[in-house]
C-alpha cells in the first residue's frame, strides 16, 4: 500500500502515515505511546483517527492500531490478542524485553501436548511478581523477571526457568524430557558461562535438575 496513491492525505495526517509504513510492517502492533513524532495525545488522537476512517489504518484497542494488510477479505485479516502480547512484553520495538514461559514454552519445546489457555510471559514490562492481564478475551499471564531481559541473556533465562519448572510441566518420560532440554541448550547455542553467570539467581532444584539430567555432557 503505497502513500502517494492517497491523495487525501495532506499536513499532519500525511506525516503520521509516513512515519508508519517507514517504521512499522503491516499488521504489526503500533502502541501510540511508542510514537516517536513529539505529538500530544491531543494532537495525535484525532490524526490517527483520520487514517482509521480512510482505511489506512485499523484500531485493535485502547493505543494500539496496526496497518491493515492486503487481503481479499472484506477488511483484512485482523491481528490477534496472542500478537500484540509478543510486541508488547517480548520484542517492543525490535528490542527483547521478554521471553515465553511456563505451559507455553513448555508446550513450544515439545515438552508437554498441553495447549496452554493462558499465555505466559515472563517480562521487563511486568508491574508485579505475577499478574493476569486480558487482551481481547486472551488471558496473559505476566511475570517478572529474575534479572532485566536481554537481547543477550533471554535464551539461557528462559531455559533455566523450564528447568526450575520442568518437573511439574512436562508430561514426557525422563528420557524425553532430557533430550528436549538438550536439544535446547544446542539450538539456541547456549553457553555453559552463560549457565553459570545467572544459575546462582535459582533455587537449589535448578542445580539439582541440571545434574540428575547430566545437561553439563552437553559442553563437554
Amino acid at each position: 500500500m503505497e502513500y502517494n496513491s492517497h491523495k487525501a492525505l495532506r499536513g499532519g495526517d500525511s506525516m503520521l502515515y509516513e512515519y508508519l509504513i517507514e517504521n512499522y510492517k503491516p499488521n504489526e502492533p503500533i502502541f501510540t505511546s511508542d510514537i516517536e513524532l513529539g505529538l500530544s495525545g491531543n494532537t495525535l488522537r484525532p490524526l490517527l483517527k483520520q487514517l482509521c476512517d480512510q482505511g489506512l489504518l485499523k484500531r485493535f484497542d485502547n493505543g494500539v492500531f496496526y496497518i491493515p494488510s492486503q487481503s481479499r477479505l472484506k477488511g483484512g485479516v485482523p491481528i490477534a490478542a496472542g500478537t500484540v502480547a509478543k510486541y508488547r512484553y517480548i520484542t517492543r520495538r525490535g528490542k527483547i524485553e521478554g521471553y515465553y514461559s511456563g505451559y507455553t514454552f513448555a508446550n513450544q519445546v515439545g515438552m508437554t501436548l498441553q495447549v496452554p489457555v493462558t499465555v505466559e510471559i515472563v517480562s521487563n514490562e511486568a508491574s508485579a511478581k505475577v499478574r493476569d492481564i486480558e487482551i481481547k478475551g486472551q488471558t496473559i499471564r505476566l511475570r517478572k523477571p529474575k534479572t532485566t531481559v536481554t537481547k543477550e541473556n533471554a535464551k539461557v533465562l528462559q531455559f533455566l526457568d523450564l528447568l526450575c519448572e520442568v518437573d511439574r510441566l512436562s508430561d514426557e518420560s525422563e528420557d524425553v524430557v532430557s533430550k528436549r532440554l538438550r536439544d535446547i541448550i544446542k539450538k539456541q547455542n547456549i553457553q555453559k558461562k552463560d549457565i553459570d553467570e545467572y544459575i546462582s539467581l535459582y533455587p537449589v532444584k535448578v542445580y539439582k535438575n541440571f545434574y540428575e539430567k547430566e545437561l553439563y555432557d552437553v559442553f563437554a
